[in-house]
């Protein structure tokens, strides 16, 4: 072990409680004189270890001491209070607690350290959509997964007026798009669903429990879910965009097509679609490029999207 190793294994050994200096050197194979230098460089560098002479003695932390966090460095810092900034505005159920893990964090700090966190926290922010605060939807949908806990849930349909009340199984939450999403197995139609959380009126702990898939991805199932077909081949088109490297990196850049895309070429990008995608959620996409891209396959779809933009004429000329 190093002797940044040694250092941190006896501040957690102190943390759990009082040692005396025989008994870490045993527990770390070292020497006791090996840990009074460690004891020495860690009281050299700010840490406020008591010691304690005689009859049940030894060497202890402060109380207030175990709550502070250790040994991170000036990116560690900086990646938690910009994690910070990204979690606030989408719900996250634990804003409040990561709240409370920053503060302690700069509680802990010097002073040259706390600017260095408030200069990079200030340097990034994110834009969210509002949306209804759904916080203790979140943390119990977060909880459930993480406990196996089935649920009884009151959901509202597409159509906001019909609600029905079903059980699930909660393996996992995403967030897509400014909102976010529950995968469950429903116990009504006996398969893997997801669910938006918005919908949701309520949500119930029924006492029993469930076992979690090993290895189930939430963001897999969801994408694959917005990608119908993409396993059959005999379902999948052709569909080649020419147009400038910018306008085919945005493009690419996009769930759907990022997702499907087969080749890039110098001012082309090919891509296999299923078909149900293709011509019913794909032009009204590629509609707002106007005329900086040229569709040469399928010509299905070209005529598809002609179909809508003259639809689209016809209505704001009446």
């Amino acid at each position: 072990m190093s002797k940044a190793d040694h250092m941190l294994s006896i501040l957690w050994m102190l943390k759990q409680r009082r040692r005396t200096a025989r008994e870490l050197a045993e527990q770390l194979e070292i020497s006791v004189r090996s840990i009074y230098r460690y004891i020495d460089a860690l009281c050299a560098s700010g840490v406020p270890i008591i010691a304690d002479a005689g009859a049940g003695g030894g060497y202890s932390l402060p109380e207030h001491f175990t709550e502070s966090p250790l040994f991170f460095d000036s990116e560690e810092q900086r990646a938690l209070v910009q994690a910070s900034a990204f979690a606030r505005g989408t719900g996250y159920p634990y804003v409040e607690a990561l709240d409370r893990a920053i503060a302690k964090l700069k509680r802990y700090s010097n002073i040259s350290q706390i600017e260095h966190m408030e200069r990079h926290e200030n340097g990034i922010e994110a834009l969210y959509s509002p949306s209804v605060p759904l916080e203790h939807l979140l943390g119990e949908l977060e909880l459930a997964a993480a406990n196996g806990y089935i649920l009884e849930m009151e959901y509202r349909k597409g159509n906001g007026e019909t609600v029905s009340s079903r059980f699930i199984d909660p393996y996992g939450l995403v967030l897509w798009k400014g909102q976010w999403y529950t995968v469950a197995y429903c116990h009504q139609r006996q398969e893997i669903r997801s669910f938006r959380v918005d919908r949701m009126n309520g949500l119930l702990r029924t006492g029993t429990s469930f076992n979690r898939p090993v290895d189930f991805s939430a963001r897999d199932y969801l994408l694959e879910s917005l990608l119908p077909g993409q396993d059959k081949q005999e379902n999948l088109v052709t569909v080649v965009i020419k147009s400038g490297e910018e306008v085919l990196n945005d493009l690419c850049s996009h769930w759907l097509f990022g997702h499907t895309l087969v080749q890039r070429l110098e001012g082309q990008a090919h891509f296999k679609v299923d078909a149900s995608s293709l011509y019913t959620y794909a032009p009204y996409f590629l509609l707002p490029y106007g005329k900086v891209l040229h569709i040469l396959e399928p010509l299905a779809l070209k005529q598809r999207m002609a179909a809508i933009a003259a639809e689209l004429a016809t209505h704001y000329q009446t």
